[in-house]
């Protein structure tokens, strides 16, 4: 498998640089001193909208089998093999565009923005893994996202990362989360989009910066499984809950589970919770004790982290453009060695009088205080429930995947030797 996964990375990128030169004879840049004015766009070509169709119908097909091959197939194979599709065809082909993660940040604009009308094919990539979440478990990031899928392929040796680093790490996307809803909302940014790491390498045209970025995290991925879905992807977060109320979800044997431990370390994402037969195994008072100490420590966290939050908003709000302007009339002496900013210049021709400058930032800032008493209650919310699954131990009698971690990925069925109604002959 490793050995036609070489092959594959490499047949497609070859293929696709021919691709990427056929595409630019097709679409030459265009030419700006021709005296050529753009038309306005009043609605979008009907050969847009064809390609929304085809995009949404290829995501719904996509997570319609791999459901298929996860629930009812079990089949491992079946479900890379789609992910090796998903890459081609939203990697490569669409060029990771339009993006169920990045979607994120056009919903909570459309929320806090009346003006702004969201995309119907941005708003079903946003709503169907979702959909397929709730009712059959994480078979988007399984088989059909194709940044899993790309760091599926450089993923030779995972090796389990400490549990306390991998706690730590794993905040990370509520963090990142809470930060692109932050600045969609206020209509300041969209940092996923800004900071994704393998859009550019679908496009072909990745700064040295992003291009270092990604490097790292592919690097990182023959060692680590899945670094970005696991310690930052913020879309991870939103399936990660919705998982957690599957109505199906991927099992690791098929029947009863018969304790041979063969699966005890297949998941190469720590995915796995292990038996704890002892209803309880730390006594009584032990128990009482660490549950006081959760009760307090969770409001605890929320305030401190609300609190935290609200007096680093005007740190967070110098991404907001009105903010910047202001800060830079207020304070020019500063600039006065640096090239003219572009909102200056974009201010000097508006004519817009100062006292409105100042009145829109601090508006901006009013909202960035809120906003970082919500992301800070937000965050130290998650920290104190993170605590709280650390410190308290859930009864279990089988191997059974943690089903908001799983990825649905079905490596972990192969290593059980249990069938339908019997069990197998396990070999040496």
């Amino acid at each position: 498998m490793k050995k036609i996964r070489v092959i594959f990375i490499f047949v497609v990128l070859l293929s696709l640089q021919f691709m990427n030169a056929y595409g630019v004879q097709r679409f030459p840049k265009p030419d700006f001193e021709s005296g050529y004015l753009q038309p306005e766009t009043l609605q979008p070509s009907a050969r847009a909208g064809l390609l929304a169709i085809m995009d949404v119908s290829v995501l719904a097909l996509a997570l319609a089998l791999v459901s298929w091959l996860v629930l009812k197939k079990r089949s491992r194979t079946g479900v890379f093999w789609t992910s090796v599709f998903s890459l081609a065809y939203f990697g490569f082909y669409r060029q990771g565009c339009v993006c169920s993660i990045g979607a994120i940040q056009n919903v909570t604009l459309a929320l806090f923005d009346k003006s702004y009308v969201i995309p119907l094919a941005v708003l079903a990539f946003f709503i169907l893994p979702l959909v397929f979440t709730l009712f059959f478990g994480r078979t988007f990031c399984a088989g059909v996202c194709p940044f899993g899928a790309m760091q599926d392929l450089v993923s030779f040796r995972p090796q389990k990362p400490d549990p306390r680093l991998n706690a730590v790490l794993g905040m990370m996307p509520y963090i990142y989360l809470g930060l692109a809803v932050l600045y969609a909302a206020t209509g300041s940014d969209f940092i996923i989009c800004r900071y994704d790491p393998f859009v550019g390498i679908f496009r072909f045209n990745a700064s040295f910066g992003m291009l270092i970025f990604s490097g790292t995290l592919l690097v990182s991925g023959i060692f680590i499984a899945r670094p970005y879905c696991r310690y930052l992807c913020p879309y991870g977060v939103l399936l990660n809950w919705a998982s957690r109320f599957s109505w199906r979800h991927l099992t690791i044997t098929p029947d009863k589970c018969i304790q041979c431990r063969l699966c005890e370390e297949s998941c190469p994402y720590d995915a796995i919770d292990i038996p704890v037969v002892d209803l309880n195994p730390e006594g009584r008072s032990v128990t009482a004790r660490k549950l006081i100490l959760v009760s307090l420590l969770v409001p605890f966290f929320i305030v401190l982290g609300g609190w935290t939050g609200s007096r680093l908003h005007e740190t967070l709000a110098g991404v907001n453009g009105k903010v910047r302007l202001a800060k830079i009339l207020l304070e020019p002496e500063r600039y006065r060695d640096q090239p003219e900013p572009f909102e200056v210049t974009a201010y000097k021709s508006s004519g817009k009088p100062l006292t409105v400058v100042y009145d829109e930032a601090a508006g901006v800032l009013r909202r960035f205080y809120t906003g970082g008493w919500l992301l800070g209650c937000f965050i130290g919310l998650v920290f104190g429930m993170i605590l709280a699954g650390r410190l308290l131990t859930r009864y279990s009698t089988d191997y059974t995947p943690n089903k908001g971690a799983c990825f649905s990925c079905a490596r972990c069925v192969d290593y059980c030797p249990v069938e339908k109604n019997g069990t197998k002959e396990v070999k040496p």
